[in-house]
């Protein structure tokens, strides 16, 4: 099995992995997944009961170690599984029967896929002599999530449990992180067996490469040092090492100016002078350009993603590329490397550290003069900011920035994707990491209110918000519920703008201003139907009924007041519905399928930055 193995198989017969403890005997196979569980340090699991997982929850209410957290729905399961990996750095865990509860979780387990998220997924599975006959709920949840799991296991037999699930975590959470999944038949669940700690484990060809090849570094390091317009470009691996010490070392040694993708904000602290802002579809001007204009871009843990690159072929022209990353196939897949390594980024940050010391050393140093006089000017000429409604309405940017400003500090935010997703990667500064939470390979609605239960659940004495669109919410607030009964006391601001906000941008920018289906909140005025004219839901009465203390903030005077008072309840839910003008727009913006170089700062204003260097 390589790096990137996928597919379900039968779960190998075992090797020794080191001596063992006593077994125990007369335990289910559901008891042994709950030691199991204990075992490898899931202090938490969220999940729903069912027919086929339902043998394993009897054992789950006897454990002083394993607390099961009941959602509404799987996909809340499967996202709060999501934030507490992203928050803790740990294995989240999620667990729901088999078919539509196994299904369910697609969605989920899709997005960490896409994020390279450790989480390890258990099903229920239709007793093995059934699988195959289309039983009752039956559904081949391996067959389905093939395409995006790291990996997954079938099981059939009692004693195979412990090990697949040492093996499971095991996986998930080395190499490139990823979710696993464990598909348990019930029968096996209600089987005999004998438990015993650690297990056999046997997982061959599974050997991810950690340490760098010292070449390959001497050649980065002696790019960094010939460049001219080096720029950092930091990617989500950097933040899953653990290696954002490492990088404002190697940040401060080369003085190279740094961007952080939409995964990677917190890595490198936004206030730091080398900051040139996040990149992409949306990013700050100075970024986006700065990867254009650049002669060397050192990629570390990030993949050179379509959101990033924008027109591919057209990307970055004058740039060498330095590329690490912990998974070979994304080195080479989207853009060629010069200098390839392939390694764990804070070991290659550390190796990379030592090697320019060594180029400095024999006086080869960079000289990025005329390179941050040109970064200044933009930073300067194209800052990122935002209007005021003339009609005194709130501005979505300026809801998110105060609330930004007036969070204690070290707080978590989540977002859910949209535009609010994008005015909260800007108008709020992320110093540190694992406190931006954000769905953004798969782009997932409904991200933002479970992601943040499953942070607040693994992170307790950390303040959690949730920054959601009025259409994000609709999705799954049913998890309110979730977190009132379970003591999670997250706080959700609704950025209510009554629509669809990014898909009314693109019509109002590329469809003549025809909204056709993004109208969230009310019919039309004066239409022949009950709620013509008016609000549906009424958020605040929907989240009151829930058990959360709710409010709605209209007013610009009333902004920082209602701020401070949701950051001062912490017993109990909060959610705060602001209501917003629905003609706010996100900018900067690289309009799909186009070429970064045509980045827009606003509507209508193209930045001119001269003529392109091809030296």
């Amino acid at each position: 099995m390589t790096e990137q193995a996928t597919g379900a198989h039968p779960t190998p017969r075992p090797r020794s992995s080191g001596p063992q403890s006593a077994p125990v005997e007369h335990v289910t196979g559901a008891q042994s997944l709950i030691r199991s569980l204990e075992e490898v340090g899931a202090d938490t699991v969220f999940g729903i009961p069912g027919g086929a997982i339902l043998p394993a929850y009897d054992p789950m209410m006897d454990s002083t170690r394993v607390r099961h957290v009941l959602v509404r729905h799987e996909q809340g399961a499967g996202h709060a599984a999501t934030g507490y990996a992203q928050a803790t750095g740990r294995v989240g865990v999620c667990m729901a029967t088999s078919g539509p509860g196994a299904t369910n979780l697609v969605t989920p387990i899709a997005d960490a896929h896409m994020d390279s998220v450790p989480l390890v997924a258990i099903t229920g599975q239709v007793a093995a002599k059934s699988i195959g006959t289309d039983a009752f709920q039956e559904a081949d949840i391996c067959g389905i999530t093939m395409p995006i799991t790291k990996h997954n296991f079938l099981v059939t037999k009692a004693e195979d449990i412990p090990h697949t699930i040492a093996e499971a975590f095991h996986i998930a959470s080395t190499g490139r992180p990823g979710p696993v999944l464990v598909d348990i038949a019930k029968d096996a669940l209600q089987a005999k067996t004998t438990f015993s700690w650690p297990p056999q484990t046997d997982l061959p060809g599974y050997r991810p490469v950690t340490k760098p090849h010292a070449k390959q570094i001497r050649e980065a390091a002696k790019l960094i040092t010939a460049a001219r317009r080096p720029v950092l470009y930091v990617g989500g691996g950097v933040v899953k090492a653990g290696a954002t010490a490492e990088l404002k070392v190697l940040a401060e040694l080369t003085g190279a100016p740094v961007t952080t993708t939409l995964m990677a904000l917190g890595a490198f602290p936004d206030s730091h002078p080398q900051h040139v802002g996040m990149p992409g579809m949306h990013g700050a001007v100075t970024a986006v350009t700065a990867l254009q204009k650049a002669d060397l871009i050192v990629a570390l843990g990030a993949r050179f993603d379509d959101r990033v690159t924008g027109k591919l072929d057209s990307f970055a022209p004058y740039a060498k590329i330095v590329h690490a990353d912990i998974d070979p196939a994304e080195i080479g897949k989207n853009r060629a490397a010069d200098v390839p390594i392939v390694g764990d980024a804070r070991e290659v940050i550390a190796d990379l550290v030592q090697a320019v010391q060594a180029e400095h050393t024999e006086g080869r140093t960079g000289d990025y003069t005329a390179w941050w006089k040109d970064l200044d000017r933009w930073r300067d000429t194209y800052p990122l900011g935002y209007d005021q409604p003339e009609n005194g309405m709130l501005a979505p940017q300026h809801v998110i920035e105060r609330i930004g400003q007036l969070a204690p500090d070290n707080t978590v935010f989540a977002a859910g994707v949209g535009q609010h997703q994008m005015w909260s990667a800007h108008f709020i500064d992320y110093e540190q990491p694992a406190t931006w939470l954000n769905s953004g390979g798969a782009g997932t609605m409904g991200y933002a209110v479970p992601a943040a239960m499953g942070a607040k659940a693994g992170r307790p004495d950390a303040t959690v918000w949730a920054i959601d669109g009025d259409g994000c919410f609709q999705m799954t607030n049913q998890e309110l519920t979730t977190c009132a009964l379970n003591n999670i006391p997250i706080k959700v601001a609704i950025i209510n703008n009554g629509a669809l906000g990014m898909v009314r941008q693109w019509q109002t920018l590329f469809y003549n201003q025809r909204y056709s289906n993004t109208v969230l909140h009310a019919g039309p005025e004066g239409a022949d139907q009950p709620n013509a004219g008016t609000r549906v839901p009424d958020f605040v009465k929907l989240a009151e009924a829930m058990g959360c203390v709710a409010m709605r903030c209209e007013s610009p005077d009333e902004l920082d007041a209602v701020i401070a008072k949701a950051n001062a309840i912490n017993d109990r839910p909060v959610v705060v519905d602001f209501i917003v003008h629905e003609d706010a727009m996100v900018w900067p913006m690289v309009a799909a399928g186009t070429s970064n170089d045509e980045v827009m700062a606003a509507r209508g204003v193209r930045p001119d930055f001269g003529d392109n260097e091809d030296d």
